[in-house]
This record gives structure tokens, C-alpha cells and sequence, in this order.
């Protein structure tokens, strides 16, 4: 039996369970393992600037593609909580990352040593396995639970701890002879799919709510070609944005109180029945729940089964993977169309286009400063269909999903659940690892590009070149906004007069030298015809230089973006559309 350190165990197993790049950062207790790395030579390692961006890398890396499996490393103690807010947004939105911490010796685990801390029990609430393991043998048996946990049912993130000593101890262990334990996914069976498609036969207006549970089964073409087959439109949730392309006909539009469209959420009050399928009832997609549900049935598919009612009681609750029920939903209603059984969907999907004709929102302004509105209607004109787009959250991120076209599952790359701030910048960066040859192209607001700016360092040194567009008003924009409930405007501004930077005009940080100084490229707008010919030149400059390129455009202090409370009572707070070819050049009515 071949003999290795621990660490060289566990190496063996990450290449083994498809692992080729790693982020983090090198410290004592984990030198171990950073060793046994460079012995493999199997993984790239991206040295992050800070571990909760390495953490967020990791996210970012597993979200580009069905299979993948971010890694993030670093030493114990500080290292280990940092990660913590990268396993709270992995696991809220059901991303599978594997977190490596270095520990103390297990002798001393219980004597306060340097950076010891607990960090398995700190990060349990929070991953499918979080575990310090004390014996060197059970390094190979943790390996393996790690990843056949993150990949069976839903999906989620695991935190392996190792102590210094269980690193470095030998083990008897032959890598040739590992296999990944068979991955657990429940299945529907074909009594509940007909019972489900009885359900929906007796519909007159029915939609189909699609989940990020179809982008985790990589299921995009099957609902596609169930939605196709039965004339359903789509109403997609934020985090399935663009399985269904932006340009296809059934697709009704996003529905909810922030990132929805108007057309969305009127279809949705318009349908007498929801077959929700890999999706959780968000709050920010439902809103009250009595307006909501009122005079719709609802089946529900979901992969965990303490989802199926947690939110609301469904009609009928089905436990599934997405992709083994939209299998048996098109062989099912192929039989049925096949014997004449299914019901013309034609009219109520021409209703549903109508409103998609004629519920926009307005994105073309000549203001000085620059309204939000027109720098999307600008990234439409630039950006083709194959960009991917990561964004966090803030105003910035709720006017991109009202405003931005996606054309590809996993094209929308967002932090659904947690929404943390500092995640947009190293989140990017963990995509273009993972997909060096897409074009990928950021989107924050000032205060989500300030949590983590250091991370472009990152990009600069690893030559990870995309295109980052910041809209910047110097204010804690959608806080701002909420504090309108309460009648004030307190501890949300970010403006000041930069003694050196007075071209910015008090609106702060000098984004572009801080940009500079760390190696990237970055170009300041101020004025809304300017947006193009600088989203041109960015797209140059990170081709040319392969590091990130920022396009700040100088916004009006403030805008409030269209939400509300309920989806039948939204604030619309600029003016709509009167003519669609002026007012929303690049809105998408398909007729």
C-alpha cells in the first residue's frame, strides 16, 4: 500500500473529484497542505488579497458551470472566519464549495494556541459538513463525504478542518484505486408527474415559476422544451435568470417587489396556476403571500424536502431534482400531445406577450448627472448575448435585472440570498477562472465596489482581464431609499470633498486612481453619451492589458428604482414608457 502525508492524501482526492484551481492564501497551519499542492502540480492556486474574497472566488468559479466545485483555502483561526460569509452565500443559495482550514496541533486544541478557534462548530448552521478531523486515516473518508454531500440532493458548501500534526502525519492510502461515492438526487416518479400535469390540464391561464434549481441540474433545455411543448410561459426567478433566453417568445418576465418587470408581475396576477419548479418562494419574488397566492393553485418541485411547503402549503408538493422531473414532464406531455390531450396555450401566451409589448420602463434620459436607467440601456448596445454578468446587490443590481437582457443559463452570475456587499469584485474574478474565453462583465455600486477593492490586485497580478462597470451616486443607494419609510436620510451618504481628487467633484473616492494603483485600468463618466464609447474602450483595454478594466459613470445623488411592498402595488417613480422606440430603445417586445 503506497504511503503519503495526509495532506498528499487529501490532494490526490480534490484532483481525483475534478479539481484543477484553488483559491486562498498560505499560512503555518496550512502549510502542510499548500505543500502537497505544489508536490501534485495538478491545481492552480490564485492567491487572493483577503479569504472571505478568496471564499466568494470559490463561489463565483462553481457558478459558471454544472460539475464544477469551488476550493478555498487558508490557515486557521482569522482565515476560517473570514470565510464564513462565503459559506452563508454558498449555502443560501445552494453552491457547493469546499473550504480548507489549517488548525493547531490536536494536542493543544483545547489550550487557546495562536489562531485556534473552533471553526468547525462556527460554521455548522451553515454547511452540509463542517468537521475538524482528529485522526490522519479519516483525512481520505472526510475528502470523500465532503464531495458526494456537496453534490447529492441540494447542493451546498463543506468546511474541512485539519490540524497541523493530522497534515503532516503518513497514512496508508493508494489514490489509483479512489472512486467518488455515487451522488444522491431524489426523483419524481411518473404517478406525481401526471398528477401534476392533470392539475395544470385544468388551467386556463397557467406560468411556469423556474428556480435556480434548473441551472444547478443543468437543466435549461429540458424546461425549454417542456415550456415549448405546452405553450406555458416562463416567469423566472433572479437566480434562473437566463435559462429561458431574454429573446424567446414564452418567456413573461421576472416577477417580484425589486428585480422584477412590469409585465412579470402582471402575468403573475393575471395566472390561475403556478407549477414552481426548483425554486424556494423568495420573499423579495413573492411579496405578502395573500396577494400572491390568492385564486392560483400551485404545484411545487423542489430537491429538498423540507422545502415543499416552508413558505406556503402548494396544492401538491413533488421532492425532485428539477432535471429528473423536467425529463419525465416532456416525455409525459409528449405522449399527451402525441393522443391529442393537450390544451392550446396559444392565446394566453399572446396575452402574456402583449403585456411584455407594452409594459416597459423607461431607460433613455439625457440627464447630466446621468440617470441609472441609461447605463443599461447602454451595456445592451455593447455587451452581445454571450457576456456574463456578476452583480451582488445594492440599486445597482436591482436596475440591471429590470433593465439588462441574459441570453444563457449561468450567464447571470448573483448573489441571490445573502447578498453580500464586497462579493460583485472576487466573485468576477472566480468566473473568469472559471471560463477564461467568455466575456464577463461586473456590475456594482460604490459601496459594493469599495468592501473588497483590493481583490483587483488579484486580477492585475493573475492577468484575469474584465470589464467592470460602477455606477457610482456616493450614497447607500436602496438603504436610502428604504429610509424614506422612516423620513430620514441618516449615515448613507458616502460623499466628500477628496482633497486629492478635486475632479470628482465631492463625490468621494477616486475610484480610478485607486483602480490604477492597483494594477488595473479604469475610465470616469460623466455624461450619458459618453457611456458607450467608454464601454467600447474597456473591452479594448482589458483585451490589450488582460486585467480589469473599471468604467465609472458619475450618477445623480439620488434615484429611487422602481418597488414596493405587494406585487400589485409597485412604485414607479419615474415616467414610463410612451413610445417604445424612444423612451426603451433596447427593451425586447417579441410579438
Amino acid at each position: 500500500m503506497p504511503r503519503m502525508t495526509a495532506a498528499d492524501a487529501a490532494v490526490a482526492i480534490l484532483r481525483r473529484e475534478g479539481v484543477r484551481c484553488a483559491f486562498g492564501l498560505p499560512g503555518a497551519a496550512i502549510n502542510p497542505f499548500y505543500a502537497a499542492m505544489r508536490r501534485d502540480g495538478g491545481i492552480t492556486h490564485t492567491l487572493a488579497r483577503h479569504v472571505e474574497g478568496a471564499s466568494h472566488m470559490a463561489e463565483g468559479y462553481t457558478r459558471v458551470r454544472a460539475g464544477n466545485i469551488g476550493v478555498c483555502v487558508g490557515t486557521s483561526g482569522p482565515a476560517g472566519t473570514d470565510m464564513i460569509t462565503g459559506l452563508y452565500s454558498a449555502s443560501a443559495d445552494s453552491i457547493p464549495i469546499l473550504c480548507i482550514t489549517g488548525q493547531a496541533p490536536v494536542a493543544r486544541l483545547h489550550k487557546e494556541d495562536f489562531q485556534a478557534v473552533d471553526i468547525a462548530s462556527i460554521a455548522r448552521p451553515l454547511t452540509k459538513m463542517a468537521m475538524t478531523v482528529l485522526e490522519p486515516a479519516q483525512v481520505p473518508g472526510a475528502f470523500q463525504q465532503a464531495f458526494h454531500l456537496m453534490r447529492s440532493g441540494r447542493p451546498g458548501p463543506v468546511l474541512i478542518d485539519l490540524p497541523f500534526d493530522v497534515q503532516m502525519a503518513e497514512i496508508d492510502f493508494d489514490p489509483g484505486t479512489y472512486q467518488p461515492l455515487p451522488v444522491y438526487k431524489p426523483a419524481a416518479t411518473r404517478a406525481q408527474i401526471e398528477k401534476a400535469l392533470d392539475m395544470l390540464a385544468q388551467a386556463k391561464r397557467p406560468i411556469i415559476v423556474a428556480g435556480g434549481g434548473i441551472i444547478s441540474a443543468d437543466a435549461a433545455d429540458l424546461l425549454t422544451e417542456f415550456a415549448e411543448l405546452t405553450g406555458i410561459p416562463v416567469v423566472p426567478t433572479l437566480m434562473r435568470w437566463g435559462a429561458l433566453p431574454d429573446d424567446h417568445r414564452l418567456m413573461a418576465g421576472m416577477a417580484g417587489l425589486q428585480t422584477a418587470h412590469r409585465y412579470g408581475n402582471a402575468t403573475l396576477l393575471a395566472s390561475d396556476f403556478v407549477l414552481g419548479i426548483g425554486n424556494r418562494w423568495a420573499n423579495r419574488h413573492t411579496g405578502g403571500l395573500a396577494t400572491y397566492t390568492a385564486g392560483r393553485t400551485f404545484v411545487h418541485v423542489d430537491i429538498e424536502p423540507t422545502q415543499i411547503g416552508r413558505v406556503f402549503a402548494p396544492d401538491y408538493g413533488i421532492v425532485s431534482d428539477a432535471g429528473a422531473a423536467l425529463k419525465l414532464f416532456v416525455e409525459v406531455t409528449r405522449e399527451r400531445e402525441s393522443a391529442g390531450w393537450l390544451t392550446d396555450r396559444t392565446a394566453w401566451a399572446q396575452e402574456c406577450r402583449q403585456r411584455r409589448a407594452t409594459m416597459q420602463r423607461r431607460t433613455h434620459f439625457d440627464n447630466v448627472p446621468v440617470k441609472p436607467q441609461r447605463v443599461y440601456e447602454e451595456m445592451n448596445r455593447a455587451f452581445g448575448p454571450e457576456t456574463r454578468y456578476v452583480s451582488t446587490i445594492g440599486l445597482s443590481q436591482i436596475a440591471a435585472a429590470q433593465f439588462l437582457h441574459v441570453y444563457r443559463p449561468r450567464h447571470w452570475i448573483n448573489a441571490g440570498q445573502a447578498g453580500p456587499l464586497g462579493w460583485t469584485t472576487p466573485a468576477a474574478l472566480g468566473v473568469c477562472v472559471a471560463d477564461p474565453d467568455t466575456p464577463v462583465v461586473a456590475l456594482s455600486g460604490d459601496y459594493d465596489f469599495q468592501f473588497m477593492i483590493e481583490e483587483l490586485a488579484v486580477g492585475a497580478q493573475f492577468n484575469i482581464p474584465y470589464v467592470h462597470v460602477l455606477v457610482n451616486n456616493a450614497y447607500l443607494g436602496l438603504i436610502r431609499q428604504a429610509q424614506r419609510a422612516f423620513s430620514m436620510d441618516y449615515c448613507v451618504q458616502l460623499s466628500f470633498e477628496n482633497i486629492n481628487a478635486p475632479e470628482v467633484n465631492g463625490y468621494g473616492v477616486d475610484h480610478v486612481k485607486v483602480a490604477e494603483g492597483l494594477g488595473c485600468k479604469a475610465i470616469r463618466v460623466f455624461e450619458p453619451d459618453g457611456i458607450g464609447p467608454a464601454l467600447d474602450e474597456a473591452q479594448k483595454l482589458a483585451a490589450e492589458y488582460r486585467v480589469p478594466v473599471i468604467v465609472e459613470v458619475v450618477l445623480e445623488r439620488i434615484t429611487n428604482v422602481s418597488m414596493g411592498q405587494e406585487l400589485d402595488s409597485i412604485n414607479e417613480f419615474d415616467p414610463l414608457v410612451s413610445d417604445l422606440a424612444s423612451d426603451a430603445p433596447t427593451a425586447l417586445s417579441v410579438m
